[in-house]
């Protein structure tokens, strides 16, 4: 390969030359090859946080939610600040997926199975808030519209909390198969390396029957295609939402018009910035620099500079609109969060959210992952202070002097945030062992990007033969090319 030409305008997709065999078995590696010490080390610390946390949560369940630091006066805190966290970090893999395969963007090939995975684990992570907070959650199935037999107790259709549960399962349904159905082609391929056993068979149910045919590919890339544009709408509405669980109130601070767009940018914005952490872990652990490049990297900054300018322009807006209005209350309300007792989180909030994203604007720092791991972490930070200044700030101080109150979250509320974590990482360790990490089949389409001819062609390309051309190569055009794999995916 020492002698192929690269494209003097564009860079390669994967940087290292590879056969179609090699990137297989790269990509496959961790599923087939038993797990280091180093993944025990991390699974062992995530396990013992989500079992603290599933300690910690039985023990609130069972004494009651007056265990939390909640008052008569701020009613939401910890609890609903995790939920709209966790929401918004599961906002980036759906974006990769779908609005950027629309988009026709290429880079995504590498990143998009990772971010996926993570949409869900966070919306699993979220959920979990809600129900701790309905004190009974044994009797969380009361808030779905089912025939039954309470009689005139039925749920409230006006009720943006109820709109929450229809937006996060629905948001959670169709990433679901979102991902399941891009998984199909590469369960095909590990199905057909594993050896006959219980693993064999557990794959060969799970890839339904993939064979790899022209007319198997062209009905997978529509469906795709559909899911894809079904996913988008859910991106900009699951946020959008929730955001109405405050905008529409009479709260000031809450009152506002801005919230749909402002939550949407802000979940984009602290979504990329966890993709971001786990992509970088990643690339090192596995050793995927060839797969997840700097050029991955640096796209998604340029991603979070934008909807960290957004995020920005919402933060302005907000005081502006309160100035200009000429009411009082709102006034009040944000010069409280700026210089009254929660000043310090939300100068925490502006120095995270504001100033850190445009420290990307120098190509030194958005191209070099050490930085870009810091920055992201201190984005993530600040998005949760974000949450946090929001809704403790408008509630601690209301109309009545004689009801403001200060809130502290209590040991048990930080544990129950602490031991999410611990979800989150538990099922991302299990996912890279159990699932190509990867999309196969989407690399290889990209293997040639920026080459003059097919990377995967480690040695001189034999003499084409112009009668039996290779059936794939006659595969129906598609509007949106993927992989273009085989049952027999051997080295070549």
């Amino acid at each position: 390969m020492s002698n192929q030409h690269l494209s003097p305008l564009r860079e390669p997709l994967v940087t290292e030359p590879r056969s179609l065999g090699q990137l297989t078995e790269e990509i496959c590696a961790p599923m087939e090859r038993a797990p280091t010490w180093k993944w025990w080390v991390a699974f062992g610390i995530a396990v013992s946080v989500l079992g603290t946390g599933a300690g910690i949560v039985g023990y609130q369940v069972a004494t009651g939610i007056g265990v939390w630091g909640l008052n008569k006066t701020i009613g939401w805190a910890f609890d609903i600040t995790n939920f709209v966290f966790w929401v918004g970090i599961g906002h980036a893999g759906t974006l990769i997926s779908a609005i950027l395969f629309l988009f026709r963007q290429k880079w995504r090939t590498s990143i998009n199975r990772a971010a996926e995975a993570m949409t869900l684990f966070a919306v699993m992570c979220a959920a979990l808030f809600p129900v701790i907070h309905m004190g009974r959650p044994w009797l969380a199935f009361w808030v779905l519209p089912y025939p039954n037999d309470r009689g005139s107790l039925w749920v409230n259709f006006r009720s943006p909390l109820l709109w929450d549960v229809f937006a996060i399962s629905t948001y959670f349904t169709v990433s679901a198969v979102f991902w399941y159905v891009g998984l199909i082609p590469d369960l095909a391929t590990v199905r057909d390396r594993a050896k006959a056993g219980i693993r064999k068979a557990v794959f060969k149910v799970m890839s339904l029957g993939w064979t790899g045919s022209n007319r198997t590919w062209s009905r997978y890339e529509t469906v795709y295609l559909l899911l894809a544009g079904l996913a988008t709408p859910l991106v900009l509405s699951v946020h959008t939402i929730v955001s109405m669980d405050f905008a529409t109130s009479v709260i000031p601070g809450w009152h506002t018009t801005i919230f749909p767009p402002y939550f949407v940018a802000g979940a984009v914005f602290s979504g990329f910035a966890m993709v971001l952490t786990l992509m970088i872990i990643t690339r090192v652990v596995l050793g995927y620099e060839h797969l997840i490049t700097l050029r991955h990297l640096e796209n998604m900054t340029k991603i979070i500079i934008v909807t960290g300018g957004l995020v920005s322009l919402a933060y302005a807006t907000e005081f502006f609109i309160a100035w200009y209005s000429g009411n009082p209350y709102e006034r009040f309300a944000f010069m409280n969060r700026a210089f009254g007792p929660y000043a310090w989180a939300y100068w925490i909030m502006v120095t995270c959210n504001v100033v850190s994203p445009h420290l990307f604007w120098f190509k030194k720092i958005r191209t070099s992952p050490a930085a870009i791991f810091v920055l992201s972490l201190v984005i993530n930070v600040g998005m949760w202070f974000e949450r946090f200044v929001i809704i403790v700030t408008s509630l601690h101080r209301d109309f009545l002097p004689s009801s403001w109150a200060m809130y502290t979250p209590t040991m048990v509320e930080v544990g129950t945030f602490i031991g999410t974590f611990g979800l989150f990482f538990t099922l991302f360790l299990l996912f890279v062992r159990v699932l190509p990490i990867i999309s196969i089949g989407e690399v290889k389409s990209v293997l040639g990007f920026a080459r003059d001819g097919h990377a995967a062609q480690s040695h001189p390309p034999a003499k084409p033969v112009a009668e039996e051309p290779h059936p794939v190569a006659h595969r129906p055009a598609s509007p949106v090319p993927l992989a273009i794999a085989t049952r027999k995916d051997a080295p070549v």
